[in-house]
């Protein structure tokens, strides 16, 4: 009694759910043999080799059902059991797998030797497959069309099912028991393909035989379709075929499609109608044209005229799976022959991507949401999304590219990741997910031999499917967890790929716009609007050129790119600095990836290059923000503290001043560059002033005075500065209203800490104020930021820096009507932050005076305006043209917004604001300026700023004059309308807004300034 208590608590440590009750099982007459030959040592490999199955309890049922079927070999079997065999392990991982394979096994005992003896390699060649399927019905393999050797009532029909059976035993056999069942599925996927081939070769021979009368009328062809056709077929899986069928010699087309019919009827049932042995599986032809409203079998000249006049997308979608399976090899061969050319014109069509992408969406639809979350196959992250952006993919790139053509999904990916048309990590992921799926939906399927795609729900049932598929995961909830992961990993990568925005873009293009030929493209190229067709065609063949994956990725982008140059109004430019950027990023491993793979990022970069100079030059020097584009969140503002943040990081790495502030320079650009690209894309909003300039610019002045601070406290071998300081953005700095093209407006301000040497700090104030300008507005690689300290007391005549008790002498003594005007847009910029309360509460009296202004400083403030009208317009230029110094424009705008401030501010606290908007809008609310009259100004005021901004994003020119004057030149203004939002050649339409803008602008500020 001892032995089977320990043989149960073997059992119990292997595994198995039912010790007990297995531990009895060993008492049966054909275990208790094979028991008899070991000894505990050899009890406990055969233990532990049961506990490997998928099911220890089912595998060791299995055997003891199979002892008591197996007759002739019983010994051999026993045999098997008591040694450590491989034989041994494939007959229980069969077993513990597959109950299903285990009956076929008990009702038909001498397959056992296949498990036993299953020979190396899946599979085998089928060519091979198909003459034993039709030596099964009789038929002679050699014979130019086989017939069976009787009819399927005479036991033909079962030997043919009991060949197939073997043959999937076998397949099953080294499936079930490889250690890597991910690397064998193709093998397998094809094996089973190839043997559905031989069955529906052996079928239709057994039709031959049923209907002997018609079938020499007919030459009948069978087409595999779906995974038949892609050699990657399920174990139970409907076979989908179609049928092509061209009358004998002499026999009326009529007649011959009669037959035909009745043929391919006859050979569909002689897999699925009832017989001794099971059914084989559906044999499907609603691929047929017209569904299964349509004739089963049509002539090859009656297929053609249906898909060059009727078929709708997915038809041709579903023609790239074609391949010869069975019947007449010539007519397939016709067949494709003449099918190949539409399924790779089919891109062609109208709407052609959208109608493939509404297809997948509808697949999903008509899933039952009961299954939504079980589907291997349909649902969201399954099969489908694999198998659906790989043929997208082929469909649209496949018409210039044969070798990407495979019916093969996993081949297919392959020659996708080779031609550049899928990254090859993208390409690695998907297939290990496929193979993953693909295992899923066979071990399901064998469990009972039933066709089925859901993950089961059981934790016995997950642990079974781990087990059988051999997953190194933990238990059930280590399945469902990769089954999840894997999922979302699939449908992130199916949305990247598969809504690509090339892809329609692509599939709108000729074959010979897409396939870039150097005739095509130079007519292409002055068709649609390049300058200089063959200096674009230079560019092209520089970019494309050559066997890399650098130049195949760009043959895929530049025929779409082009057209999307061509949209914008510099095609030729935009071509050039696309070749340039390319040049310096082309060999990093992300940037052809990006513009190939992003759903925006290629579209945005081809519109930027061909709307803004400034944008194309800024990133050829900035090259990493190219990788912005793909993100919306890394074009927006930074923030003042990221910014700080970001700086603080930069500086604390360097120690020359120079390459410190060529940092700080750096990072402005980068801040600009990121605010001129969400220009471009949005039409030049005007709170790219607010949110973006200004702050770059305050971010530099911080900069430049913690390096300048720095070097001033080296020089002078001081570990503390011996007075604070502090910069005060002045003009449209301190209103955060600087353009890309304005300088910096500042006042320096200084204070001595107590105890300090009064001269020492005066010059250390001075050395910082000085170095401030010179760090920022010196020649460099980063683009310059020029200090203008203009507007502080005395002008270009006073001291550059001055003391807070300096400031409070001046501005209480000799403070003249402009300075305080200046005053009100003063605001701190940095520096020591109690100094900068002190300085602000200091000048609040003469900027808001209690009293408003009287008459004689209203007259020389009118007066003032006046000078600057008539002495500071350029020759030559219109008044009406100037955006800042012109009638209505931004002058007249800010002097108005002043002058209430000046006059009202010290009443109303509303009014102390340094921003003219703001001041205008707080006017309007106090009901010093009505409604209309604070809209006609801040329109006039907007619209020349967005003016001001735009001609630097058009030209590229940052500094002089002209960018304060709407430009002259049409092509100039056409493409600054452009930015600003007007349609093409609509570029006269932004010249008469702005000038009725400023009309009616001058006209209010004439009322209310000059009264």
């Amino acid at each position: 009694m001892a032995r089977p208590v320990s043989l149960t608590g073997l059992l119990a440590r292997a595994g198995f759910r039912e010790a007990s009750r297995d531990a009895e099982m060993f008492a049966e007459p054909f275990l208790a043999a094979v028991r008899a030959r070991l000894d505990d040592a050899g009890l406990e490999r055969l233990v532990g080799a049961l506990g490997r199955a998928a099911d220890p309890d089912r595998a060791l049922l299995g055997l003891v059902r199979l002892g008591e079927a197996v007759e002739n070999d019983a010994h051999r079997l026993q045999n098997v059991l008591a040694e450590d065999s491989a034989s041994r392990d494939r007959l229980i991982g069969v077993l513990g797998a597959s109950p299903a394979l285990g009956d076929w096994l008990i009702s038909h005992p001498d397959d056992v030797s296949i498990v036993l003896d299953v020979p190396d390699g899946i599979g085998s060649d089928p060519r091979r497959v198909r003459a034993l399927m039709l030596r099964s019905v009789g038929a002679d393999p050699s014979a130019p069309v086989p017939v069976a050797a009787a009819p399927a009532g005479d036991g033909t029909l079962d030997e043919m099912r009991r060949t197939y059976r073997r043959f999937l035993l076998e397949i099953a056999t080294q499936d079930l028991t490889s250690s890597d069942p991910e690397a064998l599925l193709p093998d397998v996927a094809a094996a089973l393909a190839h043997l559905a081939g031989g069955a529906l070769e052996a079928a239709l021979a057994l039709a031959r035989a049923e209907f002997a009368d018609h079938a020499a009328g007919v030459r009948l062809a069978v087409l595999g379709m779906g995974k038949t056709g892609g050699e990657e077929l399920n174990y139970i899986s409907d076979v989908d075929v179609i049928y092509v069928a061209e009358p004998a010699e002499g026999v009326a087309e009529d007649e011959a499609m009669r037959s035909g019919a009745r043929l391919a009827a006859a050979m569909a049932r002689m897999c699925s109608m009832p017989s001794r042995e099971p059914a084989l599986w559906e044999v499907d032809a609603a691929l047929r044209p017209e569904g299964k409203n349509g004739p089963l079998v049509r002539t090859l000249e009656s297929h053609l005229s249906y898909y060059e006049r009727w078929a709708k997308t997915w038809e041709f979608q579903a023609l790239l799976k074609a391949r010869h399976v069975a019947g007449d090899t010539q007519l397939s061969s016709a067949y494709l022959e003449a099918t190949r050319p539409l399924v790779w014109d089919a891109v062609g069509r109208e709407n052609f991507v959208e109608d493939a992408q509404a297809m997948r969406r509808r697949v999903e639809d008509h899933v039952p949401i009961a299954e939504a979350d079980r589907q291997i196959k349909l649902g969201r992250g399954g099969l489908r999304d694999v198998e659906f952006t790989v043929q997208l993919l082929q469909l649209v790139h496949g018409r210039v590219d044969p070798t990407i053509r495979s019916a093969n999904t996993l081949d297919a990916l392959a020659a996708l990741a080779a031609g550049g048309y899928v990254g090859r990590d993208h390409a690695v992921e998907l297939a290990q997910c496929y193979r993953f799926l693909r295992v899923l939906e066979h071990r399901v399927q064998l469990s009972r031999l039933r066709r089925t795609h859901l993950m089961p729900t059981g934790e016995e049932e997950l642990r079974r499917l781990a087990r059988a598929a051999r997953l190194p995961v933990e238990g059930p909830g280590g399945l469902s967890a990769r089954w999840r992961t894997t999922r979302r990993q699939v449908r992130r990568l199916h949305e990247d790929l598969y809504y690509r925005p090339l892809l329609p873009e692509t599939a709108r293009l000729s074959a010979d716009d897409a396939s870039l030929t150097a005739e095509a493209a130079t007519a292409r190229l002055r068709a649609i609007g390049y300058r200089d067709p063959s200096g674009a065609t230079r560019h092209i063949k520089a970019l494309t050129e050559g066997v890399s994956r650098r130049a195949a990725i760009q043959r895929q982008l530049l025929p779409v790119m082009l057209g999307w140059f061509a949209e914008g109004s510099d095609p030729d430019g935009a071509l050039l600095a696309f070749r340039k950027l390319s040049d310096s990023l082309g060999s990093t491993h992300w940037y052809l990836k990006l513009l190939r793979d992003s759903g925006a990022a290629a579209d945005r970069l081809a519109h930027l290059l061909s709307a803004s100079t400034y944008v194309a030059d800024n990133l050829a020097q900035l090259t990493d923000a190219v990788a912005w584009l793909d993100d919306d969140k890394d074009l927006q503002p930074r923030t003042t503290d990221a910014l700080a943040t970001h700086m603080d990081a930069m500086l604390v790495r360097r120690d020359d001043a120079t390459k410190a502030a060529s940092a700080v320079r750096f990072l402005r650009r980068r801040e600009l560059t990121r605010g001129a690209i969400r220009d471009v894309l949005e039409h030049v909003p005007v709170d790219t002033c607010r949110r973006v300039i200004s702050p770059a610019a305050d971010m530099a002045l911080a900069g430049a005075l913690r390096i300048a601070a720095h070097e001033a406290n080296v020089k002078h071998e001081l570990t503390e500065s011996p007075t604070a300081f502090l910069v005060v953005a002045m003009g449209r700095l301190g209103g955060a209203e600087v353009v890309y093209a304005s300088d910096a407006d500042v006042m320096f301000v200084h204070d001595p800490r107590p105890g300090a040497d009064g001269q020492l700090a005066s010059a250390w104030a001075l050395e910082v104020a000085n170095s401030i300008a010179s760090l920022l507005g010196s020649m460099a690689s980063e683009p310059q930021l020029a200090v203008d300290t203009a507007l502080r007391p005395e002008g270009k005549q006073g001291p550059v820096v001055r003391t807070l008790d300096s400031y409070a002498k001046y501005y209480q003594r000799w403070a003249l009507g402009w300075e305080r005007q200046a005053l009100l847009r003063a605001r701190v910029a940095c520096g020591d932050g109690e100094l900068g309360e002190r300085f602000t509460a200091l000048i609040q009296e003469y900027r808001y005076p209690a009293g408003g202004l009287d008459s004689a400083e209203l007259r020389e403030l009118r007066r003032i305006k006046a000078r600057v009208e008539a002495e500071r317009l350029p020759r030559g230029v219109p008044a009406t043209h100037h955006l800042k110094l012109g009638r209505g424009g931004l002058t007249d705008v800010e002097w108005t917004a002043q002058l209430l401030q000046l006059q009202h501010a010290g009443e109303h606290p509303e009014l102390r604001v340094p921003g003219t908007r703001e001041a205008l809008l707080a006017a309007r609310d106090l009901s010093l300026l009505s409604g209309s009259d604070a809209d006609q100004l801040i329109r006039a005021w907007e619209l020349a700023t967005r003016l001001r901004n735009a001609i630097v994003l058009a030209t590229g020119r940052a500094r002089g004059q002209r960018v304060d004057i709407l430009p002259a030149e049409r092509q100039t203004l056409s493409t600054v309308s452009r930015l600003l939002g007007y349609e093409p050649g609509h570029a006269v339409d932004l010249e008469q807004d702005w000038l009725r803008a400023a009309r009616r602008a001058r006209t209010v500020m004439e009322r209310v300034f000059y009264g």
